[in-house]
């Protein structure tokens, strides 16, 4: 049987020029059902090691990124302390597209519109890879967690 051809999708186009090693992994997409959970149970994987990526504005600091194991909610209060804000929020879904050029259920890390601050969970650490969005539903990047935090210049914090 061939194996399936997955086109590149921007944020590997970067990883491929910054000489980063990471994998395509496709995986079946369900509209109605978005969440890292269904994603994780998809491609079979443990879902502390599929990191969803949340776009949030703070008061003071503006936009950032925030990496969280797939089956963890964020505590604003905390992310807030973290960010030296007195609020954040997530940002409207009708603003991520403009904001990132990612859409809801495909938003990378690597290669957003312009470079925002990011914070990813150190608990990535834990593994010799982990899944972010690759850029397009139904691809996941797998990649080296400290690659990840190397290639968009991210900074380890422990979210609860």
């Amino acid at each position: 049987m061939a194996k399936q051809k997955i086109a590149k999708t921007n944020a590997a186009r970067l990883l491929d020029k910054q000489k980063i090693a990471y994998t395509l992994i496709p995986y079946e997409v369900d509209e109605s059902n978005l969440s890292a959970v269904h994603v994780a149970q998809s491609l079979d994987e443990d879902v502390a090691q599929l990191f969803k990526t949340l776009v949030l504005s703070g008061d003071k600091t503006g936009y950032f990124v925030c990496l969280i194991p797939g089956d963890h909610a964020l505590d604003l209060k905390q992310t807030a302390q973290l960010t030296a804000n007195k609020k954040c929020d997530l940002i409207p879904m009708k603003d991520l597209l403009a904001l990132t050029g990612y859409i809801r259920g495909a938003c990378s890390p690597v290669g957003m519109k312009k470079p925002f601050p990011t914070l990813i969970d150190k608990s990535c650490l834990q593994f010799p890879f982990i899944y972010v969005s690759a850029g397009q539903r139904g691809v996941q990047l797998q990649i080296n967690p400290m690659d990840l935090v190397h290639v968009v210049n991210a900074q380890l914090v422990e979210f609860n």
